[in-house]
């Protein structure tokens, strides 16, 4: 089960995605988090295998993608992650970046959207499955475009 959020990002740290100055939505009242950013394609590879359902010790766990956001360009995708994250965050072609610890809610900024909202997901996405879900992801997307 992924640790809830305690804090959140703040738009200087995670430009484009969160922004308070948008204000709350009754329907996203969303944790704070680090979040984790991935080019759409692989984002949402690795969304399709999250919530196909992650195996773990315990079995399979279809709620184990926590909320997502997405730019409307469609260009990349951010998954909710629990603080501090972003300290071990090694995945190539991957950005992670801090919540700033502030307590300020977490709304996207003007030209992104949620994907998966906060209150239909666990409350963030575990640092360990998402990991495993980007590398499938990628391997699928090589596989595919080695088809080609």
């Amino acid at each position: 089960m992924p640790t809830p959020c305690t804090s959140t990002a703040s738009p200087a740290t995670a430009p484009r995605w969160p922004d308070p100055e948008y204000g709350p939505s009754p329907a996203q009242p969303a944790s704070a988090c680090d979040l984790v950013t991935v080019p759409a394609r692989q984002g949402l590879e690795a969304v399709d295998i999250l919530r196909r359902g992650a195996v773990d010790a315990t079995g399979p766990d279809p709620l184990a993608v926590g909320p997502v956001l997405h730019d409307d360009g469609c260009d990349t995708l951010g998954f909710l992650v629990p603080p501090g994250t972003a300290d071990a965050w090694d995945v190539p072609g991957s950005t992670c970046v801090h919540s700033d610890g502030r307590g300020t809610v977490l709304v996207p900024q003007e030209g992104a959207d949620w994907l998966l909202p906060p209150g239909e997901a666990d409350p963030a996405t575990d640092p360990a499955v998402l990991r495993a879900a980007l590398g499938e992801a990628a391997r699928l997307i090589e596989a595919a475009d080695n088809r080609r």
